[in-house]
């Protein structure tokens, strides 16, 4: 059979890229090899009874935009409203909240610091002004520096001309603080170093990188992009775990005539003589006939090992060859039979109900860095943590939790042993790290599941483990995602588009990366 478009893979990006294609009118197929939709943003029964996100667990970068635009409400999408944003402990028994209501946060801040507290609100507006500049950008497809159009360059027009709106000292200090490290940025508005911590935490999340390395400003930003949050990086849960959003994307695309396979893994784009994409071969051979290909796949395993290096450009090949993949992060899944007991919550659940993030200050987040460059799992991890069932508690029997755990650094790459025998003392690393904030939480672990970079990559095809098709860094960004010359979502392959987080604007729950390669190749139809 045959059809206009295929799109290689069924997570979020993918399923957007499929929904627009659709509705432009385009007979489109999607190929899944999981049994299970959503990529690295689904959910899973890992454990009769538990349902898990076994991949991102916040899809706050989700634009309001796409929710509107798909009416995604309207098709059974609820999103959860947690009072917290996030919660921050310290060793000592102390702890700080970012609530949701901002009106909150200047109090409790002030716990810690007077000044900090007076500069919150103002920083939270140089943020979200900031990060709306660079939002406006995630909808258009980079410039082409070597051959710009006037048609090309006048979106981006618009987005200077909103960058100089912001006024001349705003604008100056936007274009400064891009490639700023976070800690001096953030030293530059505070002084406690639990609130920095906090916010730090945004900067590298993902990343093989610390608050002091270059750029890393500009990384805590991306994550601002999205629905506003209290402070911290934006924020978003939705009601039957990360996967619902993957289940309802697939539901339009359903009603929009899209075609979806489950466990159809695809083992090669087939090329004709002319080098042009004109279906592909599944692992089981069957084969699928189209008209164009988009892989939502990351770009490594796009072209060397669906396309292959013999089919692409020398230059091209030690281009994709040298993008800089180093996976940082592990995951930890845990069924429990009661809620954790965190002392420094004072009792108040609300506090758990959002991001409860380990990283008392970002000395502490450097030092497991400093671990993680010399190939060593960080000693002291830095936890992004998240128990879904006080706000869903459908996902676990009556009175049970889960709690995922990101763990950071955990380097794809170890300079003594492998992921194989590392992964039971990972787990244990871990959950010793929240026993120093939640004391009561291994008494209370009925199941749980660990997740290394290697299964990152192996499982949910995330190369290195990397969960952003790449790292987010300054010269891995705009123009030059995932490779520059090829930032446009074509690729030297005729007929084949990427459509995943391993081009322009890049990693999170964002859908960007898929509507704007769908637009691209509907804009090359015109």
């Amino acid at each position: 059979m045959s059809y206009d478009a295929i799109v290689v893979g069924a997570g979020h990006n993918g399923l957007v890229a499929a929904i627009t294609l659709a509705r432009a009118g385009r007979k489109v197929l999607v190929l899944e090899r999981r049994g299970v939709l959503g990529g690295a943003a689904a959910s899973e029964n890992i454990f009769p009874g538990y349902r898990f996100n076994t991949g991102a667990h916040d899809a706050g970068l989700f634009s309001d935009e796409l929710l509107d635009q798909f009416n995604l409400k309207a098709l059974g999408l609820e999103v959860l409203d947690s009072p917290a944003a996030a919660f921050t402990p310290r060793p000592d028994g102390r702890s700080l909240t970012l609530w949701k209501d901002a009106n909150r946060n200047p109090e409790e801040i002030a716990h810690f610091s007077v000044p900090d507290a007076e500069n919150f609100p103002r920083f939270m507006t140089q943020m979200q002004r900031m990060a709306g500049v660079l939002q406006k950008t995630y909808s258009l497809a980079p410039p082409a520096p070597k051959d710009l159009s006037l048609g090309d360059l006048v979106p981006w027009l618009k987005s200077a001309l909103q960058v100089k709106r912001l006024g001349k000292r705003e604008m100056m200090a936007f274009l400064r603080v891009l490639p700023m490290p976070a800690e001096e940025f953030l030293d530059e508005w505070f002084e406690t170093p639990l609130l920095k911590g906090l916010l730090g935490s945004s900067a590298v999340l993902g990343s093989m990188q610390g608050p002091k390395s270059a750029g890393t400003t500009l990384v805590m930003l991306h994550h601002y992009c999205g629905e506003v949050n209290g402070g911290f990086r934006a924020g978003r849960f939705f009601k039957g775990g990360m996967g619902k959003l993957a289940e309802t994307l697939a539901a339009l695309a359903r009603q929009e005539g899209v075609e979806i396979l489950t466990d159809a893994e695809v083992a090669r784009i087939n090329l004709n003589d002319e080098n042009r994409a004109t279906g592909v071969t599944l692992a089981d051979g069957r084969t699928f006939l189209a008209n164009y290909i988009l892989s939502n796949g990351n770009p490594r395993h796009t072209f060397l090992q669906l396309v292959g290096a013999p089919y692409l450009p020398a230059q091209f090949v030690r281009q994709v060859r040298n993008i800089r993949f180093k996976g940082a992060t592990a995951k930890l899944n845990l069924a429990l039979k009661a809620l954790p007991d965190f002392p420094a919550a004072r009792g108040d659940v609300n506090r758990l109900s959002g991001h409860i993030v380990i990283g008392p200050d970002l000395d502490y987040l450097e030092r497991a860095y400093d671990d993680a460059k010399y190939g060593r799992i960080s000693r002291r991890p830095c936890l992004d943590a998240v128990i879904p069932t006080l706000l869903d508690p459908d996902l676990a029997p009556g009175g049970h939790h889960i709690m995922s755990v990101i763990m950071q650094y955990a380097p794809y790459r170890l300079r003594e042993g492998d992921w194989y025998r590392m992964r039971e003392p990972l787990g244990e690393l871990i959950i010793d790290t929240l026993a120093e904030y939640a004391p009561n939480i291994r008494e209370l672990i009925l199941h749980r599941q660990v997740i290394t970079p290697l299964d990152w990559e192996r499982d949910y095809g995330l190369a290195e483990g990397n969960i952003y098709h790449g790292q987010m860094a300054l010269d891995q960004l705009l123009f030059m995602r995932p490779v520059p010359g090829f930032a446009r979502y074509r690729t030297p392959v005729d007929n084949l588009y990427l459509c995943g987080a391993g081009t322009h604007p890049g990693g999170g729950v964002s859908g960007a990366p898929g509507r704007n390669a769908a637009r691209a190749l509907l804009k090359a139809l015109k």
